[in-house]
């Protein structure tokens, strides 16, 4: 794969032509807005084909895949423009085989709102060795509350991705509820009852593992929730289920403030098969305009967990969105709101905006004005996506978890086949080799 930055004047025709590539696949793999008018600075993967295939008459994706040796998956990865479906059509061209920067094979995984788009899903989950529907909670009593995840489930087998099932405190207000965990805690028949539910309602919908996420919970909570931990994953084991918690992005052990201190990462490391750095949202919706997952400290967190989990146990957050902050800045006041890629280009493209790459945090942003408001926009793209993947492999992590599937960004996809090749996440069955 070649990053070809946009230059002044260029058309994706021009950018096309300039690579021996067919524009259409290009404007798909780059969510480009407007052909005419790309943003100056906007990054173009380029995905370079070696071996193409033109379909003939009586040919199904099926019998295409057979005659390379290829999975239908291979074929979706190449092929973003398939949307995950194996209608194709007399003389459409597909990709067989692309150049790659090959650097090996990890764990990957996304998680999705019930609402997400089903072609996004489609799209998205031929890269994805997990999917997790969002969320179960349940009530003070143990008992579950459901999603409406039975499609998503669905979906994900069509695929061989692995179902796992997520559990959070999180509220219909959109909160983590302390009390919630805490009367948990206090309670082993609530845990029991708990656990029997989860239990019954994975093996009833073929879910493979489980997902814990109880977040802000204060350091009076800390080793208690490690214990929960260590129960689920004394419960789940007979039945051939891993279990997964996710970390609060800290650097020390003393790290202060409620989402922080209630993750202890050595306990929590040692009670679940895997983790989840939650490396994301240092730019958020009511902070100051910057990167939602600057490099630095990306890495930071990843350093000092590793100081207290084994490498083969972490996974690494990948955000999957950016901000448009209004300026300036107001403490209190300022709301940003959430973009996919897609949307962020399209807003460059619409206001005439240059995109530029801040090589100290990696990630692109832009400035624009509207209504006499001025905004900067922060958001992902395939050189930052592809910056951390690279971090994760140097790190030798299990591999990375995308937050979320629900927004738009083809750059992602194409940056994933252009590195790793994915894997389902399988905790029970490596958890005995940890």
């Amino acid at each position: 794969m070649q990053i070809h930055i946009v230059q002044s004047g260029e058309t994706l025709y021009s950018i096309a032509e300039l690579y021996g590539v067919e524009p259409s696949v290009l404007a798909f793999n780059n969510d480009v807005a407007n052909p005419y008018r790309l943003p100056v600075g906007q990054p173009i993967a380029i995905v370079v084909p070696t071996v193409v295939h033109v379909v003939q008459s009586g040919e199904t994706l099926n019998s295409i895949a057979a005659l390379y040796g290829v999975t239908l998956n291979d074929l979706y990865r190449l092929n973003l423009f398939l949307n995950g479906s194996s209608e194709i059509s007399i003389g459409q061209t597909l990709y067989i085989e692309v150049e790659r920067d090959f650097l090996g094979s990890y764990a990957t995984g996304g998680y999705a709102y019930p609402f997400v788009s089903q072609t996004l899903l489609c799209r998205a989950l031929p890269f994805m060795g997990a999917l997790m529907p969002f969320t179960y909670g349940f009530r003070p009593d143990g008992s579950l509350i459901f999603p409406d995840d039975d499609l998503m489930i669905a979906t994900a087998k069509e695929y061989g991705t692995e179902p796992i099932m997520h559990l959070s405190t999180l509220t219909e207000d959109d909160v983590f509820s302390v009390e919630l965990a805490e009367s948990l805690f206090a309670s082993s028949e609530t845990q029991r009852v708990l656990l029997d539910s989860v239990i019954a309602n994975m093996q009833n919908k073929g879910y493979t593992s489980l997902d814990v996420d109880f977040e802000f919970l204060g350091k009076e909570n800390a080793t208690k929730y490690a214990e929960f931990i260590a129960y689920c994953r004394e419960r789940l084991r007979p039945y051939g289920f891993g279990v997964m918690t996710a970390l609060a992005p800290k650097t020390s052990d003393d790290q202060q403030g409620a989402l922080y201190e209630g993750h202890d990462y050595a306990l929590l490391g040692e009670a679940a098969d895997a983790v989840l750095l939650m490396t994301y949202e240092w730019g958020y919706t009511y902070g100051p305009p910057m990167a939602v997952s600057p490099i630095k400290p990306v890495r930071e967190v990843v350093d000092y967990a590793l100081t207290r989990i084994p490498a083969e146990k972490i996974l690494l957050g990948i955000s999957n969105y950016g901000y448009d902050f209004t300026l300036p800045y107001v403490q209190g006041v300022s709301r940003a709101t959430s973009v996919s890629t897609k949307r962020a280009f399209t807003i460059a493209s619409e206001q005439g905006a240059e995109i530029f790459f801040d090589e100290t945090v990696l990630a692109p942003y832009f400035d624009y004005t509207v209504d006499g408001v001025s905004h900067r926009v922060w958001f992902e793209d395939v050189r930052s996506i592809s910056s951390r993947l690279r971090l994760m492999v140097e790190k030798g992590l299990r591999g990375a978890l995308w937050w979320n599937l629900n927004r738009e960004n083809n750059q992602s996809l194409v940056a994933i086949n252009n590195l790793i090749d994915t894997k389902r996440l399988d905790l029970f069955s490596s958890s005995t080799q940890i």
